[in-house]
């Protein structure tokens, strides 16, 4: 009976040629981990390409951005942006997920998402019956091709051509797995001062069977005022542990400046000028608006204003079917506050969502000494604003509200207080509780 003796044999080259492309894969992987964070290791969302303008994250169906989703809830985020061109462009995105501090975390993708780890964005839409041309954007997370595995902070990358060391933009958001409970309490009777110019936060994080072994160590806290990052908290200890409950009380990390309330605008029309808004005028071939002029405050009492802490929305007065993503039009938004004299011991910022809160080149105001003012200019799309000045001294890194507008304890802003677990040997933060709160 005869046997068959055939034997495959396996070119050489092969196996050396799958194992380069395989060093190179592992290469271009690291090296766009750390194409900025070598500078710049803390990840916000920014945009990079002045092209792009209007970047916003949120949850189906909510009015106002929200960078937050539960794990496996079933909840989407919406990520949406314009750029400033009818040319359709070929962008892509990539996410990494970040530690508690939003540094990038050392875990492979397919330690954190299901399916693949890059996507490109192929909802569009040209603008139409604007001034400007722009072209709009939009992705949903998680989708059919892309799911999330694990809570915590996540960046996404959004590029073009292939090229994700050079994004134009990154959005930060983050998912919570509801494990923790946070119990809180805000008020005027501080620490330094009774019925002042700050407020103090008092929270209990209940561990609700949790299995912690050394709570110094593997939990850690962030504390928020408004989205802001330049007076957030993080790392802060607690105050004493009782059983499974750790209180943070007393906490003089924990006081924050109570501000004033954020000033509003409303350029949803280009007819009538409404709130904020001094006056809109058509110099061809775009729309200038010249918001009302504000002064620095100097009354001791508060006056009550509703707003939205800061944040924007994006929406046509006169349409009866919103289609504001396309049909929004772009505007030249003028700021002016006036004053004697410019602040010589520091410099002054303006502060909201639209600008992502960032302090640095873009949103600084700069003083005009022949009107007497600060004054500043930025292209918005048609919507309702929030902002607010904020002054940073020298050799500071927090603002403060109170130069402008004044500090006062009845303030009404958003506080979210962030918990994140790492037991010892795991590589990664887990964000088991959330609580959002407005005094």
């Amino acid at each position: 009976m005869a046997t068959n003796n055939t034997s495959v044999k396996i070119n050489p080259a092969f196996i050396t040629m799958k194992l380069f492309l395989n060093i190179c894969i592992i290469i271009i992987y690291v090296f766009s981990y750390s194409y900025i964070y070598a500078n710049n290791p803390v990840c916000r969302t920014q945009i990079f390409d002045n092209t792009i303008k209007t970047l916003q994250i949120g949850r189906d169906g909510e009015k106002y951005a929200s960078n937050l989703m539960g794990l496996n809830s079933g909840e989407v985020l919406k990520i949406k942006f314009d750029q400033l061109s009818n040319e359709v462009h070929a962008y892509s995105y990539k996410i990494m997920h970040c530690n508690a501090d939003w540094t990038v975390s050392n875990l492979l993708s397919n330690e954190y998402l299901e399916g693949f780890t890059t996507a490109d964005i192929t909802d569009y839409t040209l603008s139409s019956n604007t001034t400007f041309l722009y072209t709009h954007y939009r992705f949903e997370l998680p989708n059919n091709d892309m799911k999330l595995k694990i809570s915590g902070n996540y960046v996404v990358l959004i590029f073009e051509d292939n090229q994700s060391d050079k994004p134009v933009a990154q959005v930060c958001f983050s998912v919570y797995e509801p494990t923790v409970s946070v119990n809180h309490t805000l008020r005027a009777n501080t620490d330094i001062e009774l019925n002042g110019r700050y407020q103090q936060i008092d929270f209990d994080v209940l561990l609700n069977g949790l299995a912690v072994q050394n709570p110094q160590n593997e939990i850690r806290v962030l504390v928020r005022q408004n989205n802001r990052f330049d007076n957030e908290v993080f790392g802060t200890q607690p105050t004493y542990i009782e059983g499974s409950k750790l209180s943070f009380r007393n906490n003089k990390d924990l006081i924050f400046e109570g501000g004033n309330e954020f000033h509003s605008f409303d350029i949803s029309s280009v007819y009538a000028a409404s709130r904020g808004v001094d006056r809109i005028k058509y110099v061809q071939p775009h729309y200038e608006v010249f918001l009302t002029q504000d002064k620095i405050q100097t009354s001791k009492v508060y006056n009550h204003e509703f707003d939205a802490n800061g944040r924007f929305v994006i929406n046509l007065q006169e349409e009866s079917i919103d289609n504001s993503d396309a049909e929004g039009d772009y505007m030249y938004v003028d700021f002016m506050l006036l004053a004697k004299a410019p602040f010589f011991d520091g410099q002054l910022y303006i502060g909201g969502d639209f600008n992502c809160n960032l302090l640095n080149e873009n949103s600084i105001i700069n003083y005009d000494f022949n009107a007497g003012m600060y004054f500043y200019r930025t292209l918005l799309k048609q919507g309702g604003y929030n902002y607010q000045y904020r002054f940073l001294q020298k050799n500071n890194s927090k603002a403060s509200v109170e130069r402008v507008d004044g500090s006062f304890w009845q303030t009404n802003n958003e506080y979210a207080v962030f918990v994140y677990y790492r037991p010892i040997g795991a590589r990664y933060d887990r964000l088991v509780g959330v609580n959002a709160f407005d005094k």
